[in-house]
């Protein structure tokens, strides 16, 4: 059986785990936990903060930007749920935008014409760890006095322009679930562009305390500042994933081989659509996917190669089709490629122990199913 997704393992993480228990410190903000910043910082030369999830990174974005009941907030419909979530749990309304269909991210072009005088943010969804146009993005934000938060929760060690996913906007989220190329289970992280922001942050993060402050000896003792909630992974969790983040240069190549290896070897096939990175865009190897003809042709796909014991896994339904997008949300314009491209989108099993002998033998399978 080839899985579809096997977590990382490099081998350090139970020795990693063992000394965050022997530390006697398995809460928050302990030895790992502070080396996971160091090493993110300086990779991203950003400000961060390990999170419980990206999921958590992005509520804490629409804390830290002040969403409100009644503003609105424009991201594809094609992304996953906690996208909108964070948003719609702060009252606002959510704009869906049609995507691109060679790279599956929102289109820059047609964000402009859904704002209103109610929006306050655009969220872009780096899809499969490459960029979005960000330099339109970004000057469309400027012209209109909105904030950008990047959903970069498959996009560490990407890049768009030589930048690192996650630290053009005002805020970027990443995910260290298991499925993504780095993980600690549940996890993720908040990157704050602005130091000033970076403080209230902490706080948020910290239940609304200014602990953090405490600990560094700014002041004397700490309290409730503002509202916040429990934002941190235990040490147990970072402590396995720096094991990951010490590989992760190793990781990130064995990934772009694998990625590699698929793109070489079904680019012959006709029948298929294969994934497109634009120049401008580097790439993490998140994921390697092929589009079929149709829906149709996809179960049929997916069908035939559980049959011969390969896993394989079709991406998002579009929000904005779903029943609480209907309700939180509204597409603006016309889905002329979102619900289209998403049926046709097939991911292949794609994971940091996967063997060059399994991906040959999932692009024969494919191969002799269109033969």
């Amino acid at each position: 059986m080839i899985d579809f997704n096997v977590p990382t393992y490099v081998g350090k993480e139970k020795e990693y785990i063992s000394k965050a228990i022997d530390n006697k410190k398995i809460c928050g903000d302990g030895e790992f936990t502070k080396k996971c910043h160091k090493w993110l910082n300086e990779k991203t030369n950003s400000n961060v903060l390990l999170t419980t999830s990206c999921s958590h990174a992005l509520d804490m974005s629409a804390i830290l930007s002040d969403i409100k009941s009644g503003d609105e907030v424009i991201m594809p419909s094609f992304t996953f749920v906690s996208t909108a979530d964070a948003f719609v749990l702060r009252g606002a309304k959510v704009v869906f935008v049609d995507i691109r269909p060679d790279t599956m991210n929102i289109n820059e072009k047609l964000i402009e014409e859904a704002i209103t005088e109610k929006t306050r943010a655009i969220v872009p969804v780096h899809y499969a760890g490459v960029a979005c146009e960000m330099d339109t993005i970004m000057e469309i934000a400027k012209k209109h006095h909105l904030l950008v938060i990047e959903d970069a929760a498959q996009g560490v060690m990407s890049e768009y322009k030589g930048k690192p996913l996650g630290t053009m906007g005002d805020y970027g989220c990443y995910s260290f679930h298991e499925t993504k190329n780095y993980s600690m289970g549940e996890g993720g992280a908040l990157l704050v562009k602005d130091k000033d922001n970076f403080e209230r942050a902490e706080i948020i993060r910290e239940k609304g305390t200014d602990r953090s402050r405490f600990f560094r000896g700014q002041v004397d003792k700490y309290t409730w500042v503002d509202a916040g909630s429990s934002y941190l992974p235990s040490d147990i969790n970072a402590a396995y994933l720096y094991a990951q983040l010490e590989k992760a240069e190793d990781i990130n190549e064995k990934r772009l081989h694998l990625w590699d290896l698929y793109y070489e070897s079904l680019q012959d096939v006709k029948n298929i659509e294969l994934p497109y990175i634009p120049k401008e865009c580097k790439h993490n190897a998140h994921m390697f996917y092929i589009k079929t003809k149709n829906m149709e042709e996809r179960t049929r796909l997916i069908k035939y190669l559980k049959e011969n014991d390969i896993l394989t896994v079709f991406h998002y339904i579009p929000l904005h089709s779903s029943p609480a997008g209907k309700k939180y949300g509204r597409f603006n314009g016309e889905d002329k490629y979102t619900t289209k491209e998403s049926e046709r989108l097939l991911r292949l099993p794609m994971y940091y122990g996967l063997k060059d002998k399994e991906v040959l033998e999932v692009c024969d399978k494919i191969k002799k199913f269109y033969k």
